[in-house]
């Protein structure tokens, strides 16, 4: 999963070596946070206008996490 969201934001932003994702661990009701993290400067491109690129992230680590039967949870930071 954490390859998957790395892609995803690689493609999007154009200083693609400021991209980090720092995985935590499931908390007690079995959710994994991953936080993304992104220069300043590219966080309009991740985030997208009134938050659609965001929300289409979300939606796509949501649909793989579930086929691996995983809860998760996107955070940009």
């Amino acid at each position: 999963m954490k390859e998957l969201l790395e892609a995803i934001a690689k493609g999007l932003v154009e200083d693609k070596d400021s991209v980090q994702i720092q995985v935590d661990e499931p908390n007690e009701e079995g959710v994994v946070v991953y936080h993304l993290h992104v220069a300043p400067d590219d966080m309009g491109r991740i985030i997208g206008k009134q938050g659609r690129i965001a929300k289409a992230i979300r939606a796509v680590m949501r649909a793989g996490a579930s086929r691996v039967d995983e809860k998760i949870a996107v955070e940009i930071d």
